[in-house]
């Protein structure tokens, strides 16, 4: 069975939310927005760069204003692509739930507003802090990986319904992780070709890593 909703046409504008610490931004998170707006047929991604998320306390390495920096320089050739602030410019605690809320007031009930994530997300999504707001105002896309498998049972249990919610996006076999990226770095590995080649000039030039 496959668990993916129908896409149905709308003259509503279509906007996809994607948040990450982009720490630093990679190649696997530009694939993703641009698969979800292919596929999904978006008008744009509105990138969401959290500033403290719970989940990862004492993980972020580069500052807020070099993760903005090399966002925007990795953002800057696709119109389609944008930043939002909305989670960098509030008090914490920064859960995803409120950012959507912010989202949502921000861009307004017209919108068909998409929450975009990794199939290892989707996975967890029962054990996010309030997920059934997330499910409320947006619509769900996961991004899944060729030969990796989910159980979709215990996520069914967890949150009913979910699994006919969800539309999958079929990704290139890629696998970028910001925290590998990180470690090469640190020990003078090369990360040419898994970013932008603005963000690798950026990190050399400003000694991020």
């Amino acid at each position: 069975m496959k668990h993916r909703q129908m896409i149905h046409s709308s003259s509503s504008p279509r906007v996809g939310l994607l948040g990450g610490t982009f720490d630093p931004v990679h190649l696997g998170h530009l694939i993703l927005a641009e698969t979800a707006r292919d596929t999904l047929r978006l008008d744009c991604i509105h990138f969401v760069p959290a500033a403290s998320p719970p989940h990862k306390q004492g993980q972020i390495v580069a500052s807020s204003a070099d993760r903005l920096a090399m966002l925007e320089l990795a953002l800057q050739d696709n119109p389609h692509f944008a930043i939002s602030h909305i989670d960098l410019n509030r008090s914490g605690p920064h859960f995803t739930s409120d950012m959507v809320r912010l989202a949502r007031k921000e861009l307004g009930e017209e919108v068909e507003l998409w929450f975009l994530m990794g199939l290892d997300s989707l996975i967890d999504f029962p054990n996010w802090h309030e997920p059934e707001v997330i499910r409320s105002l947006t619509r769900l896309a996961a991004a899944t990986r060729p030969g990796y498998e989910i159980d979709f049972a215990p996520l069914e249990a967890a949150l009913p319904g979910i699994v006919h919610e969800v539309t999958l996006l079929p990704m290139p076999g890629v696998s970028i992780a910001s925290n590998n990226l990180r470690r090469r770095i640190q020990h003078g590995g090369s990360i040419r070709y898994l970013v932008p080649e603005s963000v690798r000039q950026y990190i050399r030039e400003h000694n991020v890593y």
